[in-house]
């Protein structure tokens, strides 16, 4: 799919191609979301609003080649208003259960080494490396220069390392953020 042609398609009132789009990225809407919020449900509901906005506003769009990148900011931005409308909310299923995660030993330890890491750099990490977004599209997520995402990136790594470092030195891990 020629997602330059599809967009524009888009821009000028056609919801197939539009649709066509929400399909092609559909998984990576919701990885992005992933790295923010930890519930499935939120993640849809914070989808399902993205995409609302971004066929109400694909006008504004100015470069098609940028879509991907204005999909993914518009997917944060909702996420953090949903945070931000949850902050003082506390379920009571949610207080009660205990989370439940059959995983890999690695995976397990790389997760609680990105919950040591301030917010901002674990989610930096996870969409880069995980989610596979580049850094240029980075830049044009966070509305800074590709250099600042690299140096971003570069500290996060560092302060992963050290982290990966004090685990093997044997330090105890405490609940929260590190030391």
């Amino acid at each position: 799919m020629d997602i330059a042609k599809e967009v524009k398609k888009a821009k000028r009132g056609s919801k197939s191609s539009f649709e066509k789009l929400m399909i092609e990225y559909k998984l990576l809407m919701y990885r992005v979301a992933k790295t923010i919020l930890s519930n499935d449900e939120d993640c849809a509901d914070v989808i399902q609003e993205a995409i609302i906005k971004a066929y109400e506003k694909i006008d504004t769009l100015r470069e098609p080649k940028y879509f991907k990148s204005w999909l993914c900011k518009i997917v944060i931005n909702e996420c953090y208003q949903l945070l931000r409308q949850k902050k003082n909310v506390v379920h009571m299923e949610e207080w009660l259960e205990t989370p439940i995660k059959e995983t890999g030993y690695e995976k397990v330890e790389v997760e609680q080494m990105l919950e040591k890491l301030p917010d901002e750099q674990s989610r930096l990490l996870k969409l880069f490396h995980i989610e596979g977004i580049s850094i240029l599209e980075l830049a044009h997520i966070y509305e800074v220069p590709e250099n600042t995402i690299k140096t971003r990136l570069r500290r996060s790594r560092e302060k992963m390392r050290d982290l990966w470092n004090e685990m093997e030195e044997g330090s105890i891990w405490t609940n929260g953020k590190s030391k």
